[in-house]
Order: structure tokens, then C-alpha cells, then sequence
């Protein structure tokens, strides 16, 4: 059962990767957490990647202290995600677009892998990305505020920062911002997937499944 799981979180977590590697070849203003992470590596002097690794291990931390489930997909998630990018940066998979219609098709097919991605790793219920469990964990706290003004003030503050720190913000971070849910929606829809319905597990609750079979086998 967790190497079926497995196999969906893997191929979700490369599909995402290059969904956001996508939307940074596309070159016309990022998204805000692509901006945040390419500006902050930028500042920091260190690969997108390795960067992305860093800040998720951060958000994981403080999950982690905000009492929100972790699991094995969430740490998969923190890790392979930056990875993936800076390896399709390494191997030049596209090159940066120059036209801006072109530019706009690279954005929405990156937004469409994302969504992909997120379908298939969410659906496993090994757990949420870090930054979606964080959202959650401040969704909890914050229950007169409504989620979806909470994830505003979260992507608005790395966005913000990425900007401050040069990252690129044009009109593909307004499309970004604006079409991500709908497109996430459209194709949750097309798959027959409920997000809601989706029971995570914890790292804990897994290695208990995994004891499961050797305790009845020892009876």
C-alpha cells in the first residue's frame, strides 16, 4: 500500500517541479512563491533549488511547532520540489521564451503541471505540501478570517519580498495569481477528485500501518 502511494507522490512531486520550472522559463513575471525563492537564492547566493529545499524546511519546522500533521509526502514535498527545478535548469529542458504569446502558453501548461502534480501527491494522503499545511495551520487560528484571505496575506508577503529582492513580477504574476485556482479546480473537476475528502496520514500513523501485518503475522 505505501509503495502504491509512493508511486503517485513521485510522479506528482516532478510534475509540480517542472510546472514551476515552466512558469519561470515563461518569463514574464512569476508567481509568488516562484518569485520569493528566485529572489531570495538570488540575494543568498545559493540555486533555486537549494534555496527551495532551505525554505521548506523552514515552513516545515514551523508546521511542525503549529501542531499540523506531518507526513511523508510533506517532507518528499519539501525536499524533491526545488530539486526537480534546478535539475531541469541544469539540463536547459526549454530555453527562456522571448515572446510574449508564447511566454503565456509556457505559464498556463506550468500551471496545468502544477495542478497535475498537486492531484497526484494530494491524493496518496501521505500529507500536505509544507506551505499548504501552513496556510492550514494559520487557517485554524485564524477562524473569523476567511482561507482564502489567508493564503492572500501569505503569497502577497513572499511576493512582496521576492519582488523587493529583484525577482520578476509582470503581468504573468497577475495571471498566475488569478488563474491558478481556476485551472486547479477545472481539472480536480475533469479527474473527479475531492480535495476535501482526502484523510492525510502522519509519518507516525504510516510507520503503525507498516507494523500492522508483522503483529498479526506474530499472532
Amino acid at each position: 500500500m505505501l509503495m502504491k502511494k509512493l508511486l503517485r507522490i513521485l510522479p506528482g512531486l516532478f510534475f509540480y517541479g517542472m510546472g514551476s520550472y515552466f512558469i519561470i522559463q515563461a518569463n514574464i513575471g512569476l508567481a509568488p512563491w516562484e518569485a520569493f525563492n528566485a529572489g531570495c537564492s538570488s540575494a543568498i547566493g545559493i540555486s533555486y533549488g537549494n534555496f527551495v529545499l532551505l525554505s521548506s524546511l523552514v515552513i516545515l519546522v514551523m508546521d511542525v511547532l503549529l501542531k499540523e500533521k506531518i507526513g511523508i509526502g510533506t517532507v518528499l514535498n519539501a525536499i524533491l520540489i526545488g530539486q526537480v527545478v534546478s535539475f531541469l535548469q541544469y539540463i536547459q529542458l526549454i530555453p527562456k521564451v522571448q515572446n510574449l504569446s508564447v511566454g503565456i502558453i509556457v505559464l498556463f501548461l506550468g500551471q496545468f503541471l502544477i495542478c497535475i502534480g498537486s492531484y497526484l501527491y494530494i491524493s496518496a494522503g501521505l500529507g500536505s505540501g509544507p506551505r499548504d499545511s501552513l496556510m492550514v495551520a494559520l487557517g485554524k487560528r485564524l477562524p473569523k478570517v476567511p482561507i482564502g484571505v489567508v493564503r492572500a496575506i501569505i503569497e502577497g508577503t513572499v511576493l512582496i519580498i521576492g519582488w523587493s529582492l529583484g525577482a520578476k513580477v509582470g503581468l504573468g504574476t497577475a495571471i498566475a495569481v488569478l488563474s491558478i485556482g481556476m485551472i486547479m479546480q477545472f481539472t480536480f473537476k475533469i479527474l473527479r477528485f475531492q480535495v476535501r475528502e482526502v484523510r492525510h496520514e502522519s509519518i507516525a500513523d504510516t510507520l503503525i500501518s507498516l507494523r500492522k501485518p508483522n503483529l498479526k503475522f506474530d499472532a
